[in-house]
């Protein structure tokens, strides 16, 4: 299975500590504890509400699980199950150890019924330990830009966890799923409204019926994953696609009992309708526009014009497509010859005081040096300004 998200992550990085600035979308009514709104295809964050304050992610946690399965594991490797994966609690598939299954397999039931034991089955089976692949998940967290997760189980079960042990923020759950979803195969897995597999034998066959109720009752829903322990209360990271514009939702601790469950649906329904009311894709620049000019020293040609070596969109909001500047970051002047094409400095796309991006600027057109018969008429004239000076 492939890797996944490397311009997602250098985006993530990137936008490290970037602002929430005031939309003129309504403001949405989120009750969860944490939540954030988050960009899926940069991984910025949009709104949030305690994004990043440490808390509890019951089975939510099993995105980043599915990420290293797609990541380390071949669909159709044999998974053999063992005693502690065949242990795990409610909600299990109940698998019997010793029973052999197909990755794929397992990965799918994991998330579309959210099945503990199949998580600890597919965590054995790629790092030998739960422990082991624990920390491959948090050390993966890092590196895609979830700077404040750590993961102590793989299946998001937390009752034997302390917090330190175990937990996430709002904001990392939807850089998590951002990146995740850069993977085609995790969009088609977490759409799934249903899957029916068999065991590596074919002689036991079982259905996951999927329990993501948002794929039916949002438009443009491409589903995710739905959470709940008694720590973290009812969690939920959803992600919807409008207009080729890609959101991530993400809503901890919602509350509990009935009211908890509905509470995650209307949380994650008021921050998706807040973002497409609000954002819009929008192109800042395009490859080969102009932005600045530099002089040109010993050549003809006074000057050569710079251009975007490439171009740059991302969503924003009427009032952030005001603020956006364009800063070209270049010498005052270079010697000839230039050609065409050449590296003369960088444009930064700028919003506030953060950097969207860095583009290199490239030299519109040739800059020769002077010909022979050039350089001689220019000491002709320096020789007679020379000698009117010396007149005086």
């Amino acid at each position: 299975m492939k890797r996944i998200g490397s311009l997602f992550l250098a985006a993530v990085l990137l936008l490290q500590g970037y602002p929430v600035w005031a939309a003129e979308g309504v403001e949405p009514q989120v009750a969860a504890q944490g939540a954030a709104l988050v960009d899926g295809t940069s991984g910025r964050l949009l709104w949030g509400k305690n994004e990043s304050v440490q808390m509890e992610m019951a089975s939510t946690t099993k995105i980043m699980t599915a990420i290293l399965v797609l990541e380390r594991c071949e669909p159709k490797e044999i998974v053999t199950i063992s005693s502690h994966g065949a242990n795990q609690p409610k909600v299990h598939m109940g698998l019997v150890k010793g029973e052999q299954w197909y990755a794929e397999d397992l990965l799918k039931a994991m998330m579309l019924k959210s099945y503990n034991d199949a998580a600890v089955a597919l965590a054995e089976h790629i790092s030998g330990s739960v422990e082991e692949f624990c920390k491959e998940m948090t050390e993966k967290a890092r590196k895609i830009g979830a700077v404040d997760t750590v993961f102590g189980s793989p299946n998001g079960l937390d009752s034997h966890l302390t917090k330190e042990q175990h937990h996430s923020t709002a904001y990392d759950m939807g850089i998590i799923t951002g990146y995740a979803l850069q993977n085609p195969q995790f969009r088609e897995i977490a759409s799934l409204p249903s899957y029916t597999f068999s065991d590596v034998s074919g002689k036991k066959t079982h259905t996951a019926v999927n329990t993501d109720r948002f794929l039916q009752m949002y438009s443009g829903a491409l589903g995710v994953k739905t959470g709940y322990t008694n720590k973290a209360g009812n969690c939920f990271v959803g992600a919807a696609e409008r207009n080729d514009i890609t959101l991530v939702s993400v809503v901890l601790g919602c509350g509990w009992g009935k009211k908890g469950r509905e509470q995650k649906w209307k949380d994650t329904a008021a921050l998706m309708d807040f973002g497409f009311d609000t954002y819009a894709k929008t192109t800042l620049c395009q490859k080969g526009s102009k932005a600045g000019s530099v002089a040109v020293n010993r050549s003809p040609v006074d000057s050569v014009d710079c251009v975007l070596g490439a171009g740059y969109e991302g969503i924003f909001s009427k009032a952030e497509r005001k603020q956006v500047e364009i800063i070209p970051q270049l010498p005052k002047s270079v010697s000839a010859p230039v050609e065409k094409g050449t590296k003369l400095g960088k444009a930064k796309i700028v919003l506030g005081d953060t950097v969207l991006v860095e583009i290199p600027l490239f030299a519109a057109e040739d800059a020769p040096t002077y010909k022979l018969s050039q350089w001689l008429r220019i000491l002709a004239k320096d020789w007679c300004r020379w000698q009117k000076y010396l007149a005086l």
